[in-house]
């Protein structure tokens, strides 16, 4: 699944995802970019059920891409509740970002489940 994102829609699409939203900041100029494009479309096909694919051509983002500080493109970033969490720039191969992508979803599982138990054990000590 994949979603335009403008300056408009942004801040709320990142913030109401149920899942990890990675972000391809992107221009139709850039001759990386358009190598880089299809290999998210693919990975995003293959990870449907982990993480949310948005794209924000550069044009339509100047806001966002200014706040989080993006420079160069392409440039992608992993959100989680709101919040970047991991990226890259520049094209990378397929089998690269399928490694960095394991292992930063895994990262984030582990402190999900971290947090779930420390709310265990508070709500236990509580009553």
């Amino acid at each position: 699944m994949e979603i335009r994102l403008t300056d408009q829609n942004f801040e709320q699409e990142i913030k109401n995802a149920q899942k990890p939203f990675l972000v391809d900041f992107w221009a139709i100029w850039c001759a990386p970019c358009s190598i880089l494009g299809p290999i998210l479309d693919k990975i995003a096909k293959d990870y449907e059920d982990k993480i949310i694919l948005g794209k924000a051509n550069m044009d339509a983002v100047p806001i966002t891409a200014s706040k989080f500080g993006i420079t160069q493109i392409p440039t992608v970033v992993l959100f989680w509740k709101g919040k970047p969490i991991s990226g890259f720039v520049g094209a990378r191969p397929e089998h690269i970002i399928k490694e960095w992508l394991d292992k930063t979803l895994k990262e984030i599982e582990q402190k999900e489940s971290e947090q779930q138990q420390e709310q265990k054990k508070s709500e236990q000590t509580n009553n």
